[in-house]
Order: C-alpha cells, then structure tokens, then sequence
C-alpha cells in the first residue's frame, strides 16, 4: 500500500503522560501488520511534562513508522481528538488512550472487522484495566468503569439503541465522523479543573440517530493503566461527578423534561446502589460497599451541580 493512504489512522491524545506514552506508541509499532497500513498521530494537549520529548524523539528514532505529533492548545480530549482526526489520511478513525497498550493483532482485527461487516458504522472494543501494582480489594464491577475497564459482550454484536463503545477504544469511518462533526466541544472531557465528561456517549448517540449500525468486538483489546495510588477519593469524585456534568450540559442542551428525566434517572440508580452496597456487605465484601454508592452519590452531584 503506498505511503500516502493508509488504511486507518490512531490517534491518540495526550495529557502529561511522559511515563505511558512510549509504551502506547510502542505497543502499535509491533503490531502484525505492515507499519504502511497505518498511521499514529500523537495530539498533545497543553502537557507540561516531556511528553513532547519524547514522542519527537521516538519518530526521529524510527523513520520508517508513520508517527506524527500535534498540539492542541484548546484543553480538553474533544478538542484534542477533532485535531487528530482532522489531520488522518485514511478512511478509519482509531481512537486510543496515552496509557493504553493494544494488543498485537489489534490493528489487524480492526481492518478485518471493517472488510467483513461493511455496514458498520462505528466500532468498539474491550478495555482491560491494568492495575498497578494490583486491583484494590474494594474494586467492584459496578466501579470499575470508572477507570476504564469496559467489556459489553462475549460475542460480537451491534450495540442495543443507547449503549455505546468507550472513546477509548472506538473506530469509526472518516466519513461519519465529519457528517456529525467530530465530538462535541461543549463536553470537553477537561474544562479548567473541572470533568465534563460524556463526549464519547454523545458521539455514538448521534451516530446511532442516524442509523449507523455500532458494534462491539471483545477481540480488540487495549489494556488500561491504572495506578492504583492515583485512586483517591478525590480522583474518584472528580471522574464519577464528570459523568454527572456530562450529563447535565448533553440533556439540558435537548430540553428541561430531558434533564428532569435524567435526575430521577440517577435518584432510580443511586437507589439501586445502596441495595448494591447491602448485598456486597451481606457477601462478607463490605469493602466494595461504600465506593459503588459513593459512585452515585458523585454522578448525582455532578448532574445537580451548576457551574460556568
């Protein structure tokens, strides 16, 4: 294939992840496929480390691999992402974490994928978190999304109307992504010290608006670097009240019964969350009690919670 089509461009945005971002690199330089596949495109946005250093080192180290750096000065993944994909050459677009290190075969599952189901629109995979150096006994399946861990179904399956990939591990075609603009801005994922998450939700509920067939294949894995001492409470809060953010800025932004149906949507699940608790505790795991209702208790906040 020449040079100048590659198949399917990642992208990867980063925030002050010098310590991680090599490896994510790394990971995609030993893929199965030929490096004239594909294309890596680094966006940096605003890091203050020396992550610049060392991506700009790692492509003087390794001309033959089409890895590309960027900046974005605009703060937040939404921002950072539509830079990316702005700049890809192909007809797919990767979206990929700066902690994240993809399997082997991941970019060649991903174009098998996509030549086998031509009607996909948008495609998303498994996320396993890798816990360093361990995963803390008070982790549970229930908060364990909060970092990143995602597994939809043992089989492949398109997504039911509502349920989406992780812009985390997420393909989608160049040509859908531009037909609904990218992400959306008004859900940066960062504004200033605040998370105003759920771009990722509202990209694939847009997506699926207008019909586009997502699916989820548990045979593309990335692994998610969790650091363990990172998850404090105030980590916790910060990510779980994000979501809730998200949320308040995507339903206000349709209409007030929206928002309205979404706070007793989150009344109904920080409920159900103390039954949770109630039965972890009742299993002698009273350790994963309290964090899956502190979960919703945050969210709750986050989508209650007015703010500039």
């Amino acid at each position: 294939m020449h040079d100048n089509h590659p198949q399917i461009s990642v992208i990867i945005c980063s925030y002050n992840r010098a310590d991680y971002i090599i490896n994510a690199i790394e990971s995609l330089y030993k893929q199965e496929v030929s490096h004239h596949a594909f294309e890596v495109i680094v966006v940096d946005n605003n890091s203050i480390d020396n992550t610049g250093d060392l991506v700009q080192a790692y492509i003087l180290a390794h001309p033959g691999f089409h890895l590309t750096y960027l900046t974005e000065s605009r703060q937040g993944a939404s921002f950072a992402r539509n830079t990316g994909a702005a700049f890809a050459r192909s007809s797919l677009l990767c979206f990929m974490d700066d902690d994240a290190i993809a399997e082997k075969s991941y970019i060649q599952r991903i174009l098998h994928f996509f030549e086998k189901h031509p009607d996909a629109g948008g495609l998303g995979g498994r996320i396993i978190p890798l816990y360093i150096p361990g995963e803390p006994k008070w982790m549970s399946h229930f908060v364990s999304s909060l970092v990143g861990h995602f597994h939809y179904s043992n089989f492949t399956t398109v997504f039911a109307p509502g349920k989406y990939p992780l812009e985390s591990n997420m393909i989608v075609r160049k040509e859908d992504f531009d037909r609904i603009n990218g992400f959306n801005t008004d859900l940066p994922g960062v504004k200033g010290t605040l998370r105003i998450g759920g771009e990722g939700k509202d990209f694939f509920l847009r997506l699926q608006s207008l019909g586009k067939k997502i699916y989820y294949d548990p045979g593309i894995i990335v692994q998610h670097v969790v650091e363990v001492k990172k998850l404090n409470p105030e980590y916790m809060y910060r990510v779980a009240s994000g979501i809730g953010r998200g949320e308040r800025v995507r339903t206000k932004s349709i209409s007030k019964w929206a928002y309205i149906k979404k706070i007793v949507e989150y009344l109904y699940k920080f409920a159900g969350s103390i039954v949770l608790g109630i039965f972890y505790a009742m299993k002698g795991q009273p350790e994963k009690s309290w964090p899956v209702i502190q979960f919703r208790v945050d969210a709750l906040r986050g989508l209650l919670e007015e703010f500039e």
